[in-house]
């Protein structure tokens, strides 16, 4: 073993003289050369590990489009060829139903570990200073993966996901001045299209990614994580992958399973899981006010609920810096968040009736107070003791 290692370290001291190979990766990626902490959990694992699962996003992405068609023109049997060619991958490429899988569950799981560590984030108020811009990426980070997710939804050209786009895309035209006209050039025609599809293909597999990647290079951690974590999460995506890649209909939906029929609307749509917290606040306006119409309002929260997470370093007046050193209050306020946050998601899979929509009201209400009235209760809130174990 150190005759081997020896070796390997002559070869990148050989390299290094010839190339700024190490220095390269020291100064891009930060995650060289430094050592973990022994009190790092688990909480401070999902950041990293939503790299590991990006990175396969990327891999497996790359074997799809060897073999998806982004076209909705009809083969001889009257398939779309985008639909026709998914299907292809799952049943006659070698391993495509893995690869396939791979990237369709490894969307969920990687929204899944960044929700995750957005709530580690706000739980250890890892935003506050001198952490403000590392936030600001983050947050920039997570609205370029809804984004990516929402265009890579289409690629299958299903019912749920043909229809699913049209709604969110026609929600952009309620939006003041250019709405209408943004519209028209994210669809790139006056319905969803072989052009929409066309459109969200480029963006899925050459804009978003790149800017992510941009991105990520500014906003990765300076530690190295215990490897057996790492193990753990892979055992469970294993199983996931293999024995409940759909997750019940909520990683891929089951009527997403038939070819989109622009001519018959589904009962009920809605999109994926990780959308449905938004898209139940969005549903949940219903009232005009300062004679504007509810739609646009609804539009506003919607988009209003993803990007106020930006603001929490300037609303969180707190002096603590971890959850066990934060107020009653605070605490209070944040599991009251946590609950809205859990029953909007809920409250957007289902078809909505008076009961859920005051449900849905009270619980956008929550939402929306957890942030705006944070100035207030974060400064009147009484917090603990900083001794004990360090926050960051």
């Amino acid at each position: 073993m150190s005759i081997a290692n020896t070796k390997l370290g002559g070869l990148v001291a050989w390299i290094d003289e010839r190339t700024p190979l190490t220095a390269t990766w020291k100064s891009a990626t930060r995650l060289a050369g430094y050592y973990a902490p022994k009190n790092v959990t688990f909480w401070y694992l999902f950041g990293t590990l939503a790299i590991v699962v990006l990175v396969s996003q990327l891999i497996t992405g790359i074997f799809l489009t060897m073999h998806y068609k982004p076209n909705t023109s009809l083969n001889e049997s009257g398939i779309p060829l985008a639909f026709a060619s998914v299907e292809y991958i799952m049943r006659d490429v070698p391993w495509g139903w893995l690869i396939r899988y791979l990237h369709s569950t490894g969307a969920s799981v990687l929204l899944i570990l960044v929700y995750l560590h957005m709530f580690r984030s706000i739980l250890f108020s890892v935003y506050q200073k001198p952490r403000e811009l590392t936030w600001l990426l983050g947050m920039a980070i997570f609205i370029g993966l809804a984004a990516q997710t929402f265009v890579g939804y289409l690629m299958p050209w299903g019912q749920l996901s043909f229809w699913a786009a049209q709604v969110i895309i026609n929600a952009f035209s309620q939006l003041p001045f250019l709405g209408q006209d943004f519209t028209i050039w994210l669809r790139g025609d006056y319905v969803v299209s072989d052009a929409t599809l066309n459109r969200f293909f480029s963006f899925h597999v050459i804009a978003f990614p790149a800017a992510l990647l941009w991105l990520l290079i500014h906003h990765v951690p300076h530690t190295v994580k215990d490897i057996r974590y790492f193990l753990a999460f892979l055992i469970v995506c294993v199983a996931v992958i293999f024995f409940r890649p759909e997750a019940g209909g909520y990683f891929l939906e089951y009527n997403n399973f038939t070819q989109a029929n622009p001519l018959q609307t589904p009962q009920h749509i809605a999109p994926l899981w990780y959308f449905t917290s938004y898209y139940s606040i969005l549903r949940s306006i219903t009232y005009p006010l300062f004679s504007i119409d509810a739609k646009l309002w609804g539009v506003l929260g919607m988009f209003a609920s993803m990007l106020i997470f930006a603001l929490l370093p300037w609303l969180d007046k707190s002096s603590g810096k971890t959850i066990r050193q934060k107020g009653p209050i605070f605490k209070l306020a944040l599991a009251l968040f946590v609950v809205a946050f859990a029953a909007l998601s809920y409250l957007g899979t289902v078809p909505t009736d008076p009961q859920r929509l005051l449900l849905a009201q009270i619980c956008t209400f929550i939402y929306f107070a957890f942030f705006l009235l944070m100035p207030i209760y974060s400064r009147m809130d009484k917090p603990r003791s900083n001794e004990g174990r360090g926050a960051r």
